[in-house]
This record gives structure tokens, sequence and C-alpha cells, in this order.
């Protein structure tokens, strides 16, 4: 195994401590900067810095950003969520390492969700019952990763399907 561990450290915003959710980060035990634009590929980053390299990816309301020698993870539920993405996120960069010739490495972020796209499946009637003012407003959610269909009450079977469908193109797997 190329990447064997991190030491980790979980603690709350500073700016506001009496937020719900932690955060982490996980100082890596070597630098994993040459499989960057490689887990990039694999994984489809939301973004991707070149000086000094990073890859950012973005689910389920969180961004999660792998750097040479730390990952850093927000707006996490606790360390349990912590510990899994960040097993996870270890054995992708382990396979990704082990099968590094066979991937075109990747030095720009992948697409993103169009909030148009989203609102086009949505009913737009404005109802609120989601919480935000308008459709409009919960289709940003929702490419932001921080709503999803279920959270549209008035939404229709099919459209949700559609939407869970196209939302889940832009997820990660962990």
């Amino acid at each position: 195994m190329w990447l064997t561990g991190y030491t980790k450290r979980i603690f709350r915003a500073e700016c506001n401590p009496g937020f719900q959710s932690v955060h982490c980060i996980a100082t890596l035990d070597r630098d994993v900067s040459e499989v960057l634009p490689y887990l990039n590929t694999v994984l489809g980053g939301f973004e991707y810095q070149t000086d000094p390299p990073s890859v950012t990816f973005k689910s389920r309301g969180r961004l999660i950003t792998v750097h040479g020698d730390h990952i850093a993870i927000n707006a996490l539920k606790d360390e349990d969520e912590a510990d899994r993405i960040l097993s996870w996120l270890v054995r992708e960069i382990n396979h990704t390492f082990e099968t590094i010739d066979e991937i075109e490495p990747s030095f720009e972020g992948m697409p993103r969700p169009g909030i148009i796209e989203i609102l086009k499946l949505l009913p737009k009637t404005n109802c609120g019952e989601c919480g935000e003012k308008t459709c409009l407003v919960f289709a940003t959610r929702v490419a932001e990763g921080i709503k999803d269909a279920g959270d549209c009450p008035p939404i229709g079977q099919a459209e949700k399907e559609s939407l869970t469908a196209y939302m889940d193109r832009f997820q990660l797997g962990f």
C-alpha cells in the first residue's frame, strides 16, 4: 500500500463554535501531489489547482480538498463520517497510484450541475414548502449539494427520479 495512513484533527469552526457540523484536517503520511491530476480524472474533481496542486470535490453539501500533504473536509456530521470519507479516499488514492499508467491526467475541474437544468425538473410553483423562497433558490441549493429532490414536497415522482439521476452524475461514491 502506497499511502498507509494519516493523522486527523476534528474541530468546529472558530468563527462560529455553535455550528452543528465539524471539520477535519488529515495530515497524510506521504506527499500525494503526483497522484492528484490522476485522482482528478478518476473521481471527477469540482476544481483543480496546479500551484500548489490540489483537487476539490463537492458532495452532499461538503467540500473535500486533497492537497499534497493533507485532506480537508468541511460540514461533517461527526468523526465517524470523517473516518468513512478518509478511508474511502485513502483507498481511491492507492488504487489511482497502482493504476496511474492507465489513466490520463486531468488538470481541469469537471462539469458542474446546471441550475437551469435542475429548475426545469422542478414544479416551479415557488410554494416555499422546501424552506426556500423560490424554486430558483432551491435549484441553486440542489446544485451546491445542500438540498436534493426529496426536499421538494410537490415534485412529481418522474421528475424526482430524473433529478436524482441527474445529480448522481456529480456525486462522489463514498
